[in-house]
C-alpha cells in the first residue's frame, strides 16, 4: 500500500501484486540437469571426447596407419610416445584417438537409426493400441528373448562385417528402449483434452500422430537417442574383438583391445590404453544419458 499527496489531499492507492516471470520447462529441466554434478561432468568428459575425434589430425603426430617408429615396436609409454608403440610400429596414442571417430560415429549413426525405427512404430501402438499394439509387443518381446551379441555375431558373420554392417545391426537392437519410451509416451497424451478437442475438429490420426503427439514425445526419444549410443558402441566392440567388426587397418577400440591380450602379460599398454578408452566413453555416456532422463522427465527417475 502506498500514499501520495496530490492537491492538498492525500490518495491510498492499493497494494500492487508481484509479478513473477513464468519460467519454461526447459527451464527447470535444465536446473535438474545441472544440479546432477555426475551428469554434468560426464557431458563435459563426452563433449572433449567428440571434439578430440573431430580434431583428430591435429592433435596427433602422424595418422593411424602409419608404420612410422618400426625400430620402436612394442615401446613402453614415454614422452615421445604416450600410449606406446604398438606391434606394428605405429604411434598408439594416435590409434586410441583415431579410432575414437569409429566408435563414437557408429553409437551415434546406429543411435540415430535407432530413434527413426523407433518413433513410428511406438506412435503407431500407442495411439492405435489393439492388433497394431500387439504385434509391436511381439516383437519386441522377440528381440527382448534372443541375446543381441550371438545374433549379431551371426548377422556380421553373414554380411562379412564391415562399418555399414555393424551400424545396421547396432540399429535393429536399439530401436526396441526407444519404441517403448515413445508408446508409453503417446498411450499417456492421447487422453488429453487437446488431442480429444483435434479429434472434435475433424483431425485424422496421422494429423494428430505427426503434429501433437510425437512433438510432445521429444522427451523421451531424445532419451532413447542418448542411451542407445553406448549400446552401440559397446557391440560394434565385441564384433571387432570377435575379428568381424571394422577390418583392419582402420583402428577399432575392440580390434585394439583383441590384438593387445595376446601382449598383456609383457607389454600392458596394448592392452590397457583402448580398454579404458572404452571402459570411459562408454561410462560417461551412460551417466549423461541417465542424468539427461531424469532432468527432462522426473517421473522416471528410479525406474
Amino acid at each position: 500500500m502506498t500514499t501520495s499527496q496530490t492537491g492538498g489531499q492525500t490518495k491510498i492507492s492499493p497494494p500492487q501484486t508481484p509479478v513473477y516471470k513464468q519460467r519454461s520447462p526447459l527451464y527447470f529441466a535444465w536446473a535438474r540437469f545441472t544440479a546432477n554434478k555426475g551428469a554434468m561432468v560426464a557431458g563435459a568428459i563426452l563433449l572433449l571426447l567428440i571434439l578430440m575425434s573431430i580434431i583428430a589430425p591435429l592433435i596427433t603426430k602422424t595418422d593411424a596407419i602409419s608404420q612410422d617408429f618400426l625400430t620402436e615396436r612394442l615401446a613402453f609409454p614415454s614422452a615421445d610416445h604416450w600410449f606406446g608403440v604398438d606391434d606394428l610400429g605405429r604411434d598408439f596414442f594416435s590409434r586410441i584417438v583415431f579410432g575414437s571417430r569409429v566408435s563414437l560415429s557408429i553409437g551415434f549413426i546406429a543411435a540415430g537409426f535407432s530413434v527413426l525405427i523407433g518413433i513410428p512404430l511406438g506412435a503407431l501402438a500407442g495411439y492405435f493400441g489393439g492388433r497394431i499394439d500387439w504385434f509391436v509387443m511381439r516383437v519386441i518381446e522377440l528381440f527382448s528373448v534372443i541375446p543381441p551379441l550371438l545374433a549379431a555375431l551371426m548377422l556380421a558373420s553373414l554380411s562379412g562385417g564391415g562399418y555399414l554392417a555393424i551400424v545396421f545391426i547396432a540399429a535393429l537392437f536399439g530401436w526396441v528402449q526407444v519404441c517403448l519410451l515413445v508408446r508409453a509416451q503417446v498411450k499417456v497424451f492421447r487422453e488429453k483434452d487437446f488431442v480429444r478437442a483435434a479429434k472434435a475438429l475433424g483431425a485424422t490420426p496421422w494429423y494428430i500422430i505427426r503434429r501433437h503427439l510425437i512433438p510432445n514425445s521429444i522427451s523421451p526419444i531424445i532419451i532413447g537417442f542418448v542411451l542407445a549410443i553406448p549400446l552401440a558402441m559397446m557391440l560394434e566392440a565385441s564384433l571387432s574383438f570377435l575379428g568381424i567388426g571394422v577390418p583392419p587397418p582402420t583402428p577399432s577400440w575392440g580390434q585394439m583391445i583383441s590384438t593387445g591380450l595376446s601382449f598383456m602379460f609383457f607389454y600392458w599398454h596394448m592392452a590397457l590404453f583402448p580398454t579404458a578408452a572404452l571402459a570411459v566413453t562408454v561410462l560417461v555416456t551412460t551417466l549423461f544419458g541417465d542424468g539427461l532422463r531424469d532432468a527432462l522427465d522426473p517421473t522416471l527417475k528410479g525406474r
